[in-house]
């Protein structure tokens, strides 16, 4: 009503642009509705939904095609460590596909992959100085995984080779493959594929809130690793490795482990001559605070697992790390076929390698763990106001990472019914404010870039409260 009977010709073409941007939206929404189908979502939902279309990202933002502009709150799907458009990345990637994209590990090296090989090695924990390149979180489990069993089968020990087991823990996500599935135990990402999974001894991961040895923590003393030593020590003759995320369990609901629980696993790995395998996926590259979470109780694995924030959220490429000794047992003649049989097309690729090679610069020239450090104390205390909200029944962090997880009666700790979807509701709500999170059921998980401001900071968990609050009272 405020505008002239006749539009000028600039506010013309304005309402022409809008127009034409409108139809674009519309036409890629409909296309991702007929022909993409995304994970973890179920469909039917999606298909009555207005997807939201990312069109381009600027330092901790998102846009999507209508120029909207959310903060990107889980870096997406947290892989994301120094910004989107970092412009050191950007020139390291472009300046490799000037002079290769990519070209095949098998029989052949490259330079970006070896740099990175003895960059990875050398801020990794002690010991391990062998790298295998893979794709994602999923491959890198599962060549520690196959790594771990020829190993044992290799030896010259006829007990060695009884070693066929692994031992995991309760909660565990290990990825989507078929071995990573089977030390896993989220049931509805595992139970539709069971009889097609190997079995593993399964040790209670702690859980304090809802201690799986039902007793309170710290009085406790830890007790849900007796259970660990147990299995141990009445099965270590059939166990050729323990499988754990390190510090934080990621997709159960950001469970961080109290202190000293996995240097008592490590030491008790030891004892028993087991092999400890370290998914860092989620943890690696400063998330917790550290480098690596093995590092806050000065763990030494035998299998590193790295992915996610390996190249700074740019390109998929994952390394499997592990010791000379393991490497050894690998070496032999061509006709013992001792090698390992294990391979990716894109097996180091060049562009992957100089993303992370970037990546690497970055946190030694800014001194990103440093400056970490006031942040992480920040969202410590932010996340306190939080906690005393009458529907969180507990707040989970470590670095910058958090899990906040909502239940229906405080006192009880009763969750909310799965079909009320209060989690989703949250996150939706967050969205409509320009946040971009998830949740893992009725888990709030905050997981910002490592470059968040503290401005940043304070209005992403002032969004979270206030959705909170909200959502539950609604």
């Amino acid at each position: 009503s405020l505008l002239p009977a006749s539009p000028s010709p600039f506010q013309q073409k304005m309402l022409e642009f809008l127009t034409m941007a409108r139809k674009k939206s519309h036409r890629l929404e409909r296309l991702d509705q007929r022909h993409i189908w995304h994970p973890f979502t179920q469909m039917e939902e999606w298909e009555r939904e207005t997807p939201l279309v990312i069109e381009r990202g600027k330092d901790n933002y998102l846009f999507d095609i209508d120029g909207n502009k959310y903060l990107d709150g889980g870096s997406s799907l947290w892989v994301n460590l120094h910004g989107h458009r970092k412009r050191e990345i950007d020139r390291a990637v472009k300046r490799q596909l000037d002079r290769i994209a990519h070209s095949t590990l098998l029989g052949l090296g490259n330079a970006p992959s070896i740099e990175l090989a003895a960059r990875l090695v050398k801020i990794a924990p002690d010991g391990l100085s062998r790298v295998f390149y893979s794709d994602n979180g999923s491959t890198a489990v599962e060549v520690a995984l196959k790594m771990a069993f020829q190993y044992w089968q290799q030896s010259r020990s006829r007990d060695a080779k009884k070693r066929t087991k692994f031992i995991a823990f309760t909660g565990a996500y290990h990825g989507d493959t078929f071995g990573a599935m089977s030390v896993g135990e989220i049931d509805i990402f595992v139970e539709k594929y069971r009889h097609l999974l190997f079995s593993a001894f399964r040790a209670p991961y702690p859980y304090c809130y809802r201690c799986p040895v039902q007793k309170s923590y710290p009085d406790c003393g830890i007790a849900c690793i007796d259970r660990f030593e147990e299995i141990v020590k009445k099965h270590h003759r059939e166990i050729g490795a323990c499988i754990i995320e390190p510090m934080v369990q990621g997709a159960a609901g950001m469970i961080v482990s109290p202190p000293g629980f996995l240097k008592k696993v490590e030491r008790i790995c030891r004892r028993y001559k087991i092999l400890l395998i370290a998914d860092e996926v989620a943890t690696g590259f400063g998330r917790t605070g550290r480098m690596f979470a093995c590092e806050h109780e000065g763990i030494r694995p035998d299998f590193l697992c790295l992915a996610k924030g390996i190249t700074g959220g740019y390109l998929p490429l994952a390394a499997t790390l592990t010791t000379d000794k393991v490497y050894r047992n690998f070496l032999g003649r061509y006709d013992q076929y001792k090698a390992f049989f294990h391979g990716h097309t894109y097996t180091g690729n060049q562009l992957g390698c100089a993303a992370a090679l970037a990546n690497l610069d970055i946190f030694k020239n800014e001194k990103v763990l440093k400056r970490m450090a006031p942040k992480v104390r920040l969202f410590s205390k932010l996340l306190q106001g939080i906690s005393a909200l009458e529907q969180v029944g507990d707040v989970r962090h470590i670095g910058l990472i958090a899990g906040i997880e909502l239940v229906k009666e405080r006192n009880k700790k009763t969750p909310y019914p799965p079909g009320k979807r209060i989690g989703k509701e949250v996150c939706t709500a967050a969205l409509e404010e320009g946040l971009i999170i998830r949740s893992i059921g009725d888990v709030i998980i905050l997981m910002p870039p490592l470059s968040i401001k503290e401005s940043e900071l304070k209005g992403m968990v002032t969004v979270v409260r206030r959705c909170i609050e909200t959502v539950t009272h609604g």
